[in-house]
């Protein structure tokens, strides 16, 4: 038991250090994108994901996500069947969290009567996507 409490340290330290370089996430934004992709050379795939994100990090543009426009346009377009052109603010939490966004406006326009249009969720989504996305400080 006495050799567990020794490696206390040791386990608060690669816990810091994981968190501070945020290797979880780039973990598993990487093994989602080899399982949503399938490339028939994984390591070259991981490479060239690896080669796009410092890219990114650099330009603060193209993110590597498997979320685009399109697919943000598509789930604006579930919450809203009848083409308003606008969601509830239950809607777009709802939508935002199901993403995996945690920290979003939470009062975004339209809020105040209960319709968010589509800009509004659109550049919430991309905002969160990206630094999902991101596995780094942005």
């Amino acid at each position: 038991m006495a050799g567990d409490r020794e490696d206390w340290p040791r386990i608060a330290e690669a816990q810091s250090y994981l968190k501070q370089h945020k290797l979880i996430e780039l973990f598993n934004n990487m093994s989602s994108q080899l399982i949503y992709h399938r490339p028939a050379n994984p390591r070259e795939f991981l490479i060239n994901y690896l080669d796009k994100l410092q890219v990114a990090k650099k330009s603060h543009l193209d993110y590597p996500c498997l979320f685009d426009d399109a697919n943000v346009d598509s789930i604006f377009g579930m919450l809203d069947p009848t083409n308003q052109g606008y969601i509830t603010i239950q809607q777009y939490r709802d939508a935002l969290e199901t993403l995996g966004i945690q920290n979003y406006d939470l009062h975004p326009a339209g809020g105040d009567i209960n319709q968010i249009p589509i800009d509004a969720f659109k550049k919430e989504a991309k905002r969160g996507l990206e630094k999902l996305s991101a596995t780094y400080s942005l």
